[in-house]
């Protein structure tokens, strides 16, 4: 792959005012590579990734590049979709756990069994409510009211992603508080704490 040195000043506006479908692709490579890589780079901190990131931007503006209106806006297409695509993978790996680096994180994340057995409807009920509103509120009408997210998104005024995003969190805090809950109760019952 070719490295190209390039300014990061804007390219002559002349180029670009006649139209996206004008655009020359390579040329559009030669004035942003650069900018998008070190911007990648900025991000991610990892060559490989910054070279991915910077060579997905440009995959996506040969695919969807003409769906752009205004010509003069090209570099802030290439930028944002450079971001947001990077934000996607970050949110991907942050989903992921490898479970040969690190096989207590899925431990760490699902309740044993035996504590599940011991739960009652009083402990759940007070872990329910130490929640935030913004998490206990979602996650009562989708679990206990079931309401779909769409009807959630309608009642609370709030977009459809807020929703899922809400209950995802409030699920996860409600386990901690659950896990953490029991982890009190058996160390009573092993003796190592005192009431």
């Amino acid at each position: 792959m070719a490295i190209y040195s390039i300014s990061l000043a804007t390219p002559a506006a002349s180029n670009y005012r006649r139209g996206v479908a004008t655009l020359d692709f390579e040329k559009l490579v030669e004035d942003y590579y650069m900018p998008l890589y070190r911007f990648a780079l900025s991000l991610s901190r990892k060559e490989s990734d910054a070279s991915d990131l910077t060579q997905q931007t440009f995959f996506l503006w040969a695919t969807k590049g003409h769906q752009l209106r205004d010509a003069t806006k090209v570099k802030s297409w290439l930028f944002t979709s450079l971001y947001r695509e990077f934000l996607g993978r970050k949110r991907q790996q942050d989903r992921l756990v490898d479970v040969e680096d690190n096989p207590e994180a899925i431990e760490a994340q699902t309740v044993p069994a035996s504590v599940v057995d011991q739960l009652d409807g009083d402990i759940v009920q007070n872990a329910l409510f130490a929640l935030e509103e913004i998490y206990r509120v979602p996650l009562t009408l989708f679990y206990l009211q079931q309401i779909s997210y769409k009807e959630i998104a309608e009642a609370l005024q709030i977009p459809i992603g807020t929703v899922m995003s809400r209950i995802s969190r409030g699920k996860a805090q409600l386990r901690k508080a659950l896990a953490d809950g029991a982890g009190l109760t058996e160390a009573k019952q092993e003796g190592f704490v005192r009431e």
